[in-house]
């Protein structure tokens, strides 16, 4: 079978738009690859950014733009080699579908990224290569876990044993912040205009977050490097939203089957997509504003939005699913009792905590999110919401309670979240089965939960995660009757007692 690379493309295309069904389309880059050069070096080319930031600049060059800004990605950990040579093999292209709720599909080959950097292979290499005057924008999707600091402090990580190394040996980093920091010494010492910064992660004031972390790597190297990023150096905020499964093998099959040629990391998504930037650029940007980004002054109320409204309740719905024993998202959400529950959440507790947005109905956001929870086609899994938790309440969901205990706001769905969360941290779900926790303080948040049997707080002991929630008896007493319920009558019928009462 045809494998995706440039010399097949048009093949592929007239194979593929033979095959779909009514109402689908399918398309391939209408420009010449050979003619654009690299302008942005991503950190985290994982399926996100490939749905997301890399189809935006497809668009503009679709259209004759940005031409000057195409993407390579720069991996720093193992399984980013594995990407790296899945690419490189068909060129950097790849598929991506958007999933629509009645099931039609739009379907194109994204040629934006044209090189990726495995770091690991040559750091020093990797530096100059940021170094070079053409690279106007360094990103990142490195995850909510991906910034080291401290979950309460927002202090930076400077015992993280990589991050040490790369003092101890600033030339040959092995991090995103060794590498980018080093980078910006070698253009400060030629003379070469600095690269902006953009933080594409899920973490509210992203690009606030990231400018802390680098400044104080760079800090630890050389305190007069860190003042002059401080002052040339951009690190625009921005909100992004698309849910985006991980790729499987039953996607990879997918294309083969209906479209007839081998995609070896193919992206699956939903039809919905929106990018919230702060324009705020200190080496010139693509016309982001062509392809419909909402290029912004101030961000903040749109990430409160999303990370309050979107992200939380795919917390506030996942471990109470995986308990249940669902696997698909579709599947919880389509139970009215998850479906009320993710409302009351939104609408009692997460929306008294919003700034207004122009332009937005809170209302009319939570009902469509429903909505793309519900949307079958995407495939979207109840365990890759519950994956990294430790990373996520601790951002996404405690300020609404700080916020809701400061304001005498409610508190009993947040509680109820963070309950369950305790109880899937046991291990076992409603029916006996072990849970495969994933997280990178799996040890200890696992430790935490089994210790609830003799400590029903023990759980909320972690400062780290909830700071001093703990000593807040309007939410413990919330929390601890939620626990009890769920280990007495289960997930579901707590979730109807919380909704009757």
């Amino acid at each position: 079978m045809v494998r995706l690379k440039n010399s097949t493309l048009q093949d592929i295309e007239r194979s593929a738009t033979s095959r779909l069904p009514e109402g689908s389309t399918f398309r391939v880059p209408s420009y010449d690859r050979s003619e654009i050069d690299v302008g942005v070096v991503h950190f985290g080319v994982g399926g996100f950014h490939r749905a997301h930031q890399a189809r935006y600049l497809d668009e503009l060059l679709s259209q004759g733009e940005a031409k000057d800004f195409a993407i390579c990605g720069m991996g720093v950990l193992p399984n980013d080699k594995f990407m790296r040579d899945t690419l490189a093999e068909q060129d950097y292209l790849y598929t991506l579908v958007a999933r629509f709720p009645d099931g039609h599909e739009d379907i194109r080959v994204i040629g934006s990224i044209v090189d990726y950097i495995w770091a690991p292979e040559d750091p020093a290499g990797a530096v100059e290569y940021l170094a070079q005057e053409n690279i106007k924008i360094v990103s990142l999707t490195v995850t909510e876990g991906g910034y080291n600091f401290n979950q309460v402090t927002h202090e930076y990580d400077l015992e993280n044993p990589l991050v040490a190394a790369d003092l101890a040996d600033p030339e040959h980093p092995r991090t995103v912040f060794g590498l980018v920091t080093q980078a910006l010494k070698v253009r400060r010492e030629r003379g070469i205009t600095p690269f902006t910064v953009r933080s594409c992660d899920n973490i509210q004031a992203n690009g606030d977050m990231a400018k802390r972390v680098f400044t104080a790597h760079a800090r630890a190297v050389d305190p007069e490097l860190a003042s002059w990023i401080e002052g040339n150096v951009s690190f625009p905020n921005s909100m992004v939203d698309r849910i985006t499964p991980a790729t499987t093998d039953e996607d990879r099959q997918y294309v083969r089957d209906a479209f007839g040629y081998e995609d070896g990391w193919p992206v699956i998504t939903e039809d919905f997509i929106q990018w919230v930037m702060e324009d705020d650029f200190v080496n010139g940007r693509p016309p982001y504003e062509d392809v419909e980004v909402q290029m912004v002054d101030d961000v903040e109320p749109y990430e409160k939005l999303k990370l309050r409204m979107l992200n939380s309740s795919h917390q506030g719905l996942c471990y109470f699913a995986h308990l249940a024993g669902y696997h698909k998202v579709d599947e919880a959400v389509s139970n009215p009792l998850i479906a009320d529950f993710l409302m009351a959440y939104m609408m009692r507790e997460a929306k008294p905590t919003l700034d207004p947005v122009e332009g937005i109905d809170v209302d009319e956001y939570a009902r469509t999110l429903i909505s793309r929870f519900t949307n079958k086609y995407v495939k979207d899994t109840v365990p890759r919401l519950c994956a990294e938790s430790s990373d996520r309440i601790p951002k996404w969901l405690i300020p609404v309670v700080q916020d809701n205990l400061r304001s005498g706001g409610e508190v009993r769905m947040a509680a109820a979240i963070v309950a369950s969360w305790a109880r899937y941290a046991e291990g076992i779900d409603e029916q006996g089965n072990s849970i495969a926790i994933v997280d990178n303080a799996e040890e200890k948040v696992r430790a935490a939960a089994q210790a609830q049997k003799e400590d029903e707080l023990a759980f909320l002991r972690d400062k780290d995660f909830f700071g001093d929630l703990v000593d807040q008896p309007r939410f413990t007493e919330e929390y601890v009757a939620v626990l009890r319920s769920l280990h007495e009558v289960g997930s579901l019928k707590t979730l109807e007692k919380l909704l009757a009462d």
